[in-house]
């Protein structure tokens, strides 16, 4: 069993012990035994620090602010109160929050009517040149969503936003692309150099075609297996929506062997991925190892990301004649993206799912 550092953690006779600091017992948190060195321990300890990190940041925490009555910002914080708000993905929870750090500082303290078509304008224009096209797409975006919000509180007309005579052009997406033989090479790059977690979570992320956060995130009470092959029901992070992330033959090879060489048990509800410390993969963590791989693989001036997979996933099934149904069955998301298709959201469907693997299949020869 590898050694890991968690803080707080130590092992004794084989078993691992969570042992706070004074002031943290003073604090009401006790020791806790995590039970044999391993994953389930680590996950343990990990648990509990993350419950005194929660603790500490509420100590710290500013109280809430007084908001200007009849504000923009004050219409924001009673829509954060809401239980519409709590039943947003958590990832368009930080997409809103993100803008309004933006746009807070600007229009939070003002009323919503006392904003004008040329403010709009010259925010956007602003924010454009200081942090690019995409940032300031996505801060017209949020304002244009909080409007509305704003207008169902009361505190505008909804037919009255100035932003609706703005121009917020999307920027052009991303079109790099991952070859199924380059990926095969990072999986190899990641095996050779003790990557293994990394590696299976590789190998998983291309044949699934999930994002990286949903990747991740995985556990071993989601991976299932029928007639065909093995597969993960998951639910998107970012949307919520059911999705299932196929295993060919050959990722699961990858998995089992990580598995093998984790050489302990993960709890069926316990993050998968483990980077080679022992602790579950973090987004941080994620970025920093497999730029580390890529680097070995490609070189310094290779710049594709783990995210590009999953466009790459689509790109094969399109090539492979998959249609856009199937392609947005693979995904789990709006195959209406473009802006001259309708917004059509499908029920989840894992024969559809393996309808586009096997055109991805066609679309690398």
């Amino acid at each position: 069993m590898g050694r890991v550092k968690i803080r707080y953690y130590a092992v004794r006779g084989g078993r691992g012990y969570w042992q706070p600091k004074a002031d943290m017992r003073k604090a009401g948190f006790d020791p806790v035994a995590c039970g044999a060195d391993g994953p389930q321990a680590w996950a343990r300890a990990e648990e509990m620090n993350k419950r005194w990190d929660s603790y500490c940041a509420e100590r710290a925490a500013p109280p809430p602010p007084r908001h200007k009555r009849g504000s923009l910002a004050e219409a924001f914080a009673r829509y954060r109160e809401t239980p519409e708000w709590s039943k947003k993905a958590e990832r368009t929870r930080e997409e809103w929050n993100r803008a309004w750090r933006r746009l807070g500082p600007i229009f939070g303290d003002i009323t919503p009517g006392s904003v004008r078509m040329d403010h709009v304008s010259r925010f956007r224009e602003r924010i454009a040149r200081q942090a690019g096209q995409r940032e300031a797409h996505r801060c017209i975006k949020i304002w244009r969503a909080l409007w509305r919000v704003a207008a169902s509180l009361g505190y505008c007309r909804a037919d009255a936003d100035p932003s609706a005579g703005v121009r917020n052009t999307e920027p052009a997406r991303r079109q790099v692309l991952w070859r199924h033989r380059e990926a095969s090479t990072l999986v190899k790059t990641a095996i050779r150099h003790r990557y293994y977690g990394l590696a299976a979570l590789m190998a998983a992320a291309w044949d699934s075609s999930l994002s990286p956060v949903d990747a991740r995130t995985l556990t071993p009470a989601q991976r299932s297996r029928d007639a065909h092959g093995e597969f993960f029901i998951v639910s998107r992070a970012k949307t919520g929506r059911a999705a299932v992330g196929t295993l060919s033959r050959a990722a699961a090879r990858v998995l089992d062997f990580y598995l093998a060489k984790l050489g302990a048990e993960i709890a069926p509800n316990a993050a998968l991925f483990r980077n080679r410390s022992g602790a579950p993969y973090s987004k941080d963590t994620l970025g920093d190892d497999f730029r580390a791989v890529r680097e070995l693989a490609f070189g310094e001036g290779e710049r594709r990301t783990l995210a590009d997979f999953r466009r790459s996933g689509a790109s094969e099934a399109m090539r492979g004649g998959a249609s856009l149904t199937l392609v947005g069955q693979k995904l789990a998301n709006d195959v209406g993206s473009s802006p001259h298709l309708a917004r059509t959201y499908l029920p989840v469907d894992l024969d559809a799912v393996r309808a586009a693997d096997a055109a991805r299949k066609k679309g690398r020869k």
